[in-house]
């Protein structure tokens, strides 16, 4: 077999017919006419800006900027923001069918564009019109990245357990303390930090703050290297006294608990955006590559697992549209549903790679190929947003709760 790049990497056409093809009507019968405008905009500006560029950022561990402003120039950034900050207004499904689309050209690529949201979305929820009017339109065209400090070296999926500090003045608080595992942290010129007033409180402590990355105290660490998501970097965040500005604080002192859990509903849906995406990437691969290796007519036993693979990608479109649709329509999403949908599809995500190196057999580890790409990317899905064990705890309270109510 030869071992030159897959079509769909060099020709946009290409990239276009196969996508088009892997359309399931069952999962587009539930989308409105706008979302599937805005899914047709995303497709096309990722086969020409964005899957071009993957591979090679994959390999030299380039940051994907380029493909990034490419996504801001069509408009894609601002999807769930009102249009007087840069936004277009559109539903969460509108979002995650474009968390799709991207994910499937580039995983690496749609952390960055992900993470600009998860940034200017707190910032929407719990700030003033003003902190809105002043961070979020950068955001939303590119001309600033953003990140979330949540995460720290002690204190990860427990945001109760934070240790960096903000400590009262007259005029505002003051920040110390570190993040890890931060998204674009090294080059963040907005921050959403959550930090706790007194420890002692646990999670009635936490408060949450919008915090430029170039005022003096702030700290940005060298990016880690990674086993995946090599084009989007993740570093380390450092506070030491950072001054912050009474008005610069999101919700009230002690409010931010509720400002986290309100967030994580959008990055969690951005998280299953991404597994189908992914399983999505993985099955396109396969079939070009079998195609390329078989011609149309391949063996029964690949085309079976291929038959397999559909089905589950299918299933985790419908979940994942949904739950998207249930956010659109109410503000009180049970967190088990939340979890379902991040937890079976950031699975789906990696099981469909593992199947389809499986499927693809010596040609599976093929860097050319792209799908052991999709492996190492898809990994870290399970993990970020809430760890998948954390979903499983959330959907079993869930289901505890539901039947001490029938007793």
């Amino acid at each position: 077999m030869s071992v030159e790049p897959l079509e769909l990497d060099t020709d946009p056409e290409a990239y276009l017919a196969l996508h088009d093809l892997l359309d399931e009507p069952a999962a587009d019968a539930g989308l409105t006419d706008r979302e599937r405008e805005v899914r047709e905009t995303a497709r096309r500006v990722v086969a020409h800006e964005v899957a071009p560029r993957a591979a090679r950022l994959d390999a030299d561990h380039t940051f994907a900027g380029d493909s990034v402003q490419a996504l801001a120039r069509a408009g894609l950034m601002g999807l769930v923001f009102p249009e007087h900050l840069g936004g277009s207004g559109d539903t969460n499904v509108a979002y995650a069918v474009a968390m799709e689309e991207v994910t499937a050209g580039c995983a690496a690529t749609s952390l960055v564009f992900m993470t600009q949201m998860h940034a200017a979305y707190p910032i929407l929820l719990a700030g003033s019109e003003e902190l809105a009017r002043r961070y979020i339109p950068g955001l939303l065209d590119g001309s600033v990245y953003g990140s979330l400090g949540i995460t720290e070296p002690n204190a990860g999926s427990d945001v109760s357990s934070l240790q960096t500090t903000a400590r009262p003045t007259g005029e505002g608080y003051v920040l110390n303390g570190s993040k890890t595992f931060i998204t674009t942290g090294d080059r963040a010129g907005v921050i959403v930090c959550f930090a706790t007033v007194d420890r002692s409180l646990g999670r009635r402590g936490v408060t949450a703050f919008v915090v430029d990355g170039g005022w003096p105290g702030v700290g940005h660490g060298q990016p880690f290297d990674k086993m995946g998501m090599h084009g989007s970097s993740t570093a380390e965040l450092f506070f030491d006294d950072v001054q912050v500005p009474a008005d610069h604080l999101l919700g009230e002192e002690r409010g931010g608990w509720s400002v986290v859990m309100s967030s994580v509903v959008k990055s969690r849906i951005s998280a299953a955006a991404q597994g189908v995406g992914l399983a999505r990437a993985a099955y396109a691969r396969t079939l070009a590559t079998l195609t390329r290796l078989h011609g149309t007519r391949l063996p029964d036993e690949q085309t079976f697992a291929l038959a397999e693979l559909r089905g589950r990608i299918l299933q985790g479109r419908l979940l994942l549209h949904a739950v998207a649709r249930q956010v659109d329509g109410s503000t009180d999403i049970p967190s088990g549903q939340i979890g379902m949908m991040k937890q079976a599809c950031t699975d789906l995500g990696f099981a469909a790679a593992v199947e389809a190196t499986r499927i693809l057999g010596p040609h599976g580890d093929l860097a050319v190929l792209g799908v052991e790409r999709c492996l190492r990317d898809a990994k870290v899905t399970q993990i970020y947003d809430g760890t998948n064990e954390i979903q499983r705890l959330l959907i079993g309270r869930e289901i505890t709760r539901a039947m001490g109510e029938l007793t």
